[in-house]
């Protein structure tokens, strides 16, 4: 039986480590720790005579794991991964080993994500209630604005989260950007979450509301939009490592952060937000003020990964893929045009349709640009300044001053 007062002992064939070593394990006391490390836990799985018959069929299963064959599912396991070793789409070194870090904004960012954690029952939907209750609280024009976002918006993110855990995770191969993938997936169910809350405080339809994206047209074209982008890479045997699938893998992530995230939700959050602005909707407004900042990180992280894949595969980026960019983003944005007609068709709120049609062009400028391709509505400007003071997180005050003070997500948990 091993004893691990034996380390107690000074082992007069090891001297003892002094000066700046001092604390320091030295590599022979390492190895006799090893050694005793895996003989104690040999020797846990000894069958007892305290053991039930379940208990020793469980040890017995062990004795023939064969370790090598699960690591060689982790292409490069064997290996320590250096920084030059990591790559965004078709890395061969192991995805586990987190650092070093090769893109450090991507850490940053999805430290920024959790610093930036919220939850919708955070906030307060008292006077949204009684506004959406009272027959006089909204015009007609305010109400059809309210219903066709949370319709589009319900469902959306959902579309968002699936490509995400179902395709994109698995198919990005740098495990920093993994981690801020993991972060982005869970907000996009807490967003999910802050529809339904609002849907359900405002005593809405909730199968007309999370239908909408099957039965109003200008929300099911843009939801329809998405889908075809994921069809391919959705599918398990789906794999990057030729030109044609890593096109495909590139067309996803624009078709999803430049046109869905990147413009697609820009049209429903300066309504709600011109909402807020006027006192009215205000709880609606605070958890899409949240969420506009969510997804602002989202965009730009999106952006980040796009263009990290353009420098390390320059082959991808070709005239036929930096036209066919271009047409997505194009697109994406006449489809977000006829929305807004379709929410919007009789001035409200400050806005028109004519004034979002603006605001749109001037956003998929900026989704065209930042992606390096050639801006295609010149002389377009912002119409909504507002908009750019919202989402910029340095320019507010407190982001979370409507919470109550002592709030700790850890409150909330009940420990057995």
């Amino acid at each position: 039986m091993l004893s691990w007062d034996e380390f107690d002992k000074e082992d007069s064939e090891v001297a003892t480590v002094k000066g700046a070593n001092a604390g320091h394990a030295t590599e022979a006391n390492m190895d006799r720790l090893d050694n005793a490390g895996g003989a104690a836990a040999i020797e846990a799985r000894a069958v007892t005579a305290d053991d039930s018959a379940a208990v020793a069929r469980a040890k017995a299963a062990l004795n023939s794991l064969d370790v090598a064959e699960g690591l060689a599912e982790l292409e490069g396991a064997s290996a320590r991964v250096a920084v030059d070793e990591k790559r965004m789409i078709n890395c061969r070194a192991d995805l586990n080993q987190l650092v070093p870090f090769k893109y450090d904004w991507a850490w940053q960012k999805y430290l920024d994500g959790c610093a930036n954690h919220w939850m919708p029952q955070e906030v307060n939907m008292t006077a949204d209630i009684a506004l959406w209750k009272d027959p006089e609280g909204l015009t007609d024009d305010e109400r059809r604005i309210v219903m066709r976002n949370l319709g589009f918006f319900s469902t959306a993110d959902s579309l968002v989260a699936n490509n995400l855990v179902l395709a994109v995770y698995r198919l990005i191969t740098n495990p920093e950007c993994r981690q801020y993938i993991l972060r982005q997936a869970f907000e996009e169910a807490i967003h999910t979450h802050a529809y339904q809350y609002c849907i359900e405080s405002l005593a809405m339809d909730e199968g007309e509301i999370f239908n909408m994206y099957h039965e109003i047209p200008s929300v099911a074209k843009k939801a329809a939009w998405g889908l075809k982008y994921t069809r391919s890479i959705s599918d398990p045997k789906f794999e990057t490592g030729t030109p044609d699938t890593d096109k495909e893998l590139l067309r996803n992530l624009i078709a999803y952060y430049c046109v869905l995230e990147g413009i697609f939700f820009y049209c429903g959050f300066t309504q709600i937000l011109s909402m807020g602005r006027r006192n009215k909707m205000t709880g609606v407004a605070e958890q899409f003020q949240y969420i506009l900042r969510d997804e602002s990180m989202h965009l730009n992280f999106g952006i980040d990964v796009i263009n990290q894949i353009k420098i390390e595969n320059p082959h991808l980026w070709d005239a036929e893929m930096k036209e066919e960019a271009t047409q997505m983003i194009l697109q994406g944005t006449q489809l977000e045009i006829e929305y807004a007609r379709d929410t919007m068709p009789r001035g409200v709120l400050g806005m028109n349709a004519a004034m979002m049609e603006d605001y749109l062009k001037f956003i998929a400028n900026r989704r065209l640009s930042q992606i390096g391709l050639k801006e295609e509505y010149p002389g377009t400007t912002n119409p909504f300044p507002w908009m750019s003071e919202i989402m910029d997180l340095k320019k507010e005050k407190n982001f979370f001053e409507t919470r109550v003070i002592e709030y700790q997500t850890g409150g909330a948990l009940s420990w057995d």
